[in-house]
C-alpha cells in the first residue's frame, strides 16, 4: 500500500542518488589526500636524505684535504710535490660552494700526479710515521667517491619524484631548493689502491 511506512525487516533503503555522489565523492578527496600526503612525506624524507648525505660528503672532502695538507707539510715528500700537493689541499678547503666542485677536482688530479707512482707511496711509507700516514691518506681518498655516490643516488631519486606532475602542480615541495648531484672528478691515484692497508 502507498504511503505505507518502511519496517526493519523490509530490506535495506536506498540513499538517493546525490547523497551517494557525494559519498563517493569525498571518499576519493580523502584518498587523494592521503596519497598526497604520504608523497609529500616521501619528498620530505628523500631531502632530508640528501641533506645527511652532503654533510657526509663534505666530512669525507674536508678529511682528504687535512690530511693531504699534513703530508704535503711533513717534509716526507719532496719540495715540488709537496708545494703542489699543499696548494690543491688549501684550495680545496678554501673553496666557496660554487668553486668547490672544480676545486676538489684539482686535488684529486694533484693526488694523481704526486703519487702516480709507487715508489713515491713507498718513500711516504718507510719515513717515520709514513706508514700509519699513507693508511690515512688511502682512507679519506676512497671514502670520497662512496660518499659522493650515496649523495647522487639521493638526488637521483628526489629529481625522479618532483618531476611528476602531481608534485609540482600540488607544489609538495614546497620552497625546498631542486636538489643538484656533486660531480668531481674522484679517481684515486693508483699507488694508493696498489696494496691493501692494514
Amino acid at each position: 500500500m502507498r504511503g505505507t511506512p518502511r519496517g526493519p525487516g523490509d530490506g535495506p533503503v536506498a540513499l538517493p542518488p546525490v547523497t551517494a555522489t557525494l559519498i563517493w565523492i569525498l571518499v576519493a578527496l580523502a584518498v587523494t589526500g592521503l596519497y598526497l600526503s604520504w608523497t609529500a612525506g616521501r619528498l620530505d624524507r628523500l631531502h632530508s636524505r640528501i641533506d645527511a648525505a652532503r654533510a657526509a660528503l663534505d666530512a669525507q672532502l674536508v678529511r682528504r684535504a687535512s690530511v693531504a695538507q699534513e703530508l704535503a707539510t711533513s717534509g716526507v715528500l719532496d719540495p715540488a710535490a709537496s708545494i703542489v700537493l699543499y696548494e690543491a689541499a688549501h684550495a680545496a678547503r678554501q673553496a666557496d660552494e660554487e668553486q668547490r666542485e672544480v676545486a676538489e677536482s684539482e686535488l684529486s688530479q694533484a693526488l694523481r700526479a704526486v703519487f702516480g707512482e709507487a715508489e713515491q707511496m713507498e718513500a711516504v711509507r718507510e719515513a717515520p710515521g709514513g706508514e700509519a700516514a699513507a693508511h690515512e691518506l688511502t682512507e679519506a681518498v676512497r671514502r670520497v667517491p662512496m660518499a659522493r655516490r650515496f649523495h647522487n643516488d639521493a638526488v637521483r631519486a628526489a629529481r625522479a619524484l618532483r618531476r611528476h606532475r602531481k608534485v609540482r602542480w600540488f607544489r609538495l615541495a614546497g620552497h625546498a631548493p631542486f636538489p643538484l648531484a656533486f660531480e668531481m672528478d674522484d679517481e684515486p691515484p693508483a699507488a694508493l689502491l696498489d696494496r691493501p692497508t692494514a
